[in-house]
């Protein structure tokens, strides 16, 4: 069980996302403000891997204005992964998107995380990891099953209201609405107020 642990790091080879490759790419190096998101997929130039990629893409500043930086990981190579973000979204590439791509092409990475199948392709592994390493969330999709990057985003936010405001969030909450305070008077008097809408 790798939530409540402090995440595997790792130093690996990754296409950034102004396309620079480098081979010192850290993790723990390259933690957002407030923490980051770690995600795993399968393949490049496959078929759900690009929807959720560029899903990702599309919310990246939603990601960042809350200091969550973004990492894409997958067992291909850096000559792949960049040779994907050059190929046109119409004939199945991912374009320009801006956060880097990892290559695990030993596996060791997508092992690490314990999202690896059968020792070929990592399942669809989503890691939201605290600023101390922590991972505070995690959920992992079998490989037809994309991801929701919009609940995500609201596991950030449960997040960072949890370490700004020190209460726990119930379920179905969202940003701007009431925590509950970590206890059992807190507990029973948020139920009485909110039993009725969970």
């Amino acid at each position: 069980m790798i939530v409540t642990n402090k995440a595997p790091n790792f130093t690996a080879t990754a296409v950034l996302g102004n396309n620079e490759i480098v081979d010192d790419f850290n993790l723990y190096e390259n933690f957002g403000e407030k923490g980051t998101v770690v995600f795993f997929y399968p393949l490049d130039f496959t078929f759900v891997c690009p929807s959720e990629i560029i899903a990702f893409d599309h919310r990246l500043n939603e990601f960042t204005d809350r200091g969550i930086n973004v990492i894409g990981v997958s067992v291909d190579s850096q000559f792949s992964h960049f040779a994907w973000k050059n190929t046109p979204v119409s004939e199945g590439g991912i374009g320009q998107v801006r956060f880097p791509l990892v290559a695990d092409l030993s596996k060791q990475i997508a092992r690490d995380f314990d999202v690896l199948l059968n020792d070929t392709v990592a399942l669809r592994g989503s890691f939201l990891i605290d600023t101390d390493g922590t991972v505070r969330h995690a959920v992992i999709n079998d490989l037809p099953l994309g991801r929701n990057i919009d609940e995500m985003l609201r596991m950030v936010d449960a997040m960072l209201f949890t370490n700004e405001y020190g209460e726990v969030c119930p379920a179905g909450w969202h940003k701007g609405e009431e925590g509950m305070k970590p206890s059992t008077d807190g507990v029973a008097e948020y139920l009485e107020k909110h039993a009725k809408e969970l």
